[in-house]
């Protein structure tokens, strides 16, 4: 998060503590779903035998309906992003959205709509949550070797929403100590921010307080989700022995590293675990090996914020082109990204023309070379390669911020905020969208434009009496548009309702 953006979200520190007393029950509640499978896998399948699961769609399970999952989730996504940093690489987020929305496809999910949070933040760890919210870490990708790994967590996640486990977890739950169980959901965001042993502490506190009651329905609620996760990786022609390599990948990191990933305080691996995900494998139609060029270019980029300076990264891919490399277009992408965060594009430039030589349509080689006219201060060019690459394709979502970007830094505000306009009636959801925006509305001279964006970035961060000043700052200014008046007039009473079903939930 830059200096300036971080000034921007300054005033939504402490709103945790006032959203979460206003929806205590929101949390509680959430928390029950963030805790599935948060038990060691120990139990035999004769213990597995007496286990009583309700079926999808009877009484326990319309304890909470899909709207009231949706609201939920919505509520919880808000608090998450006012704690949490995201990552504001439209390319990556494109590229995970776009693998969950293939991966629903295949699922048994009924409302495949899903919002997709990308955390920066090096841990691996992935998560679910009830309303068609899954988030996944950039550590992630530093973690699977392949597309296919990395998918198997995605399809993981995607088979909790799909049985409908938080639902399912109310029943059993209902003796529960609710207090405690809510310490789960402070303790995920936690660890997503600190990513260090606070947040762990905190997890295996409130772990243990409700291990008894939880142990056996979240161990059914994880061998559920391992076997529709498989089975969804198998319809959507990926590899599904890759979700038995990602649990001995997760296993490793156990003996390697001085505390386990956050992944593995909610999804617990075991040697049985890993030899029955071979298993149900192995009684799958064989998959033929497919590219997965475009999950090691999202690597590269990942590999390239994760070092300490753009200059280590420099040598580490530097030695990675030396040597045998099955990824040799990934290593050489990467190294061109760190040349040019290293402050020499020349260099950046001589690394990338292969790659543009053999493919110049593709996005992601597109968006480096204007990176590198960027950073060459050659805005001319930079505008013009991507409006040329936004023309062929309109829909992109990277290329789309990449143009607006560039006609930002350019100082071309008002064909930024053009471009944005129009995108932000397409990914409403979107924070970085809005943001971007409203420092674009205030430098083209739109003082009610900057004032409305502000509030939906605020919105969708959970900060709604933040929100509610930029929108009554609007209001007073747009006196004499009547459209615009009206519309942030609404706007404000869609705001106070959100607070007033905060307090009820």
């Amino acid at each position: 998060m830059t200096k300036k953006q971080h000034q921007f979200t300054s005033s939504a520190e402490g709103h945790w503590q006032r959203l979460g007393r206003r929806a205590r029950g929101l949390l509680q509640g959430l928390a029950i779903g963030l805790t599935l499978g948060s038990a060691p896998l120990v139990a035999s399948a004769q213990d597995d035998h007496h286990i009583q699961l309700p079926e999808l769609g009877d009484s326990s399970s319309g304890l909470v309906s899909r709207a009231r999952e949706k609201e939920l989730g919505q509520m919880w996504l808000r608090m998450f992003r006012s704690q949490v940093p995201a990552s504001s690489d439209a390319l990556l987020q494109q590229y995970v959205e776009n693998s969950l929305k293939s991966l629903a496809e295949y699922s048994p999910l009924e409302d495949k709509s899903l919002d997709v949070v990308v955390v920066k933040n090096d841990t691996m760890n992935a998560f679910a949550v009830p309303g068609g919210v899954v988030g996944v870490h950039t550590g992630l990708f530093l973690f699977a070797e392949n597309e296919d790994q990395f998918a198997s967590v995605l399809a993981h996640e995607l088979a909790h929403l799909s049985q409908r486990h938080y639902a399912r977890s109310l029943e059993a739950q209902r003796n529960s100590t609710l207090p405690t169980l809510a310490g789960m959901l402070g303790a995920l965001v936690l660890a997503a921010t600190a990513g260090g042993d606070a947040g762990i502490a905190a997890m295996t506190a409130t772990q243990a307080a409700a291990l008894d009651s939880q142990l056996r329905f979240s161990r059914q609620n994880e061998q559920e989700a391992d076997r529709v996760g498989i089975e969804t990786l198998a319809k959507a022609g990926l590899d599904p022995e890759a979700a038995g390599e990602m649990f001995e990948q997760m296993l490793k990191a156990t003996r390697y590293y001085r505390r386990p990933p956050e992944f593995l305080l909610t999804h617990p691996v075991t040697e049985k675990r890993i030899a029955d995900a071979k298993l149900r494998a192995s009684r799958m139609a064989q998959t033929p090996l497919r590219d997965s060029r475009e999950y090691h270019l999202m690597r590269a980029r990942i590999r390239v914020a994760a070092e300490a300076t753009p200059q280590q990264a420099v040598k580490r891919f530097q030695a990675e082109l030396r040597g045998v490399n099955d990824n040799e277009d990934a290593a050489r992408y990467g190294l061109a990204l760190a040349q040019n965060a290293a402050g020499k594009p020349d260099s950046a430039l001589d690394t990338l023309q292969p790659l543009l030589d053999k493919e110049p349509n593709k996005d992601a080689f597109i968006l480096a070379r204007a990176e590198i006219d960027l950073t060459r201060h050659d805005y001319n060019n930079a505008t013009r390669r991507l409006q040329k690459a936004v023309d062929k394709n309109p829909k992109n979502h990277a290329l789309i911020m990449g143009l607006a970007n560039a006609h930002f830094k350019a100082g071309n505000y008002l064909a930024a905020e053009r471009i944005l306009k129009k995108h932000s009636r397409v990914r409403r959801k979107d924070p970085a969208v809005w943001y971007l925006l409203a420092e674009t509305h205030g430098l083209a001279g739109d003082i009610v434009g900057v004032h409305e964006a502000r509030a939906e970035y605020y919105i969708l961060n959970g900060v709604f009496d933040k929100a509610l000043q930029h929108l009554r700052h609007g209001v007073r200014l747009a006196q004499n548009d009547y459209q615009t008046h009206a519309i942030l007039e609404q706007r404000m009473k869609d705001v106070i309702k959100m607070q007033e079903k905060a307090k009820e939930l």
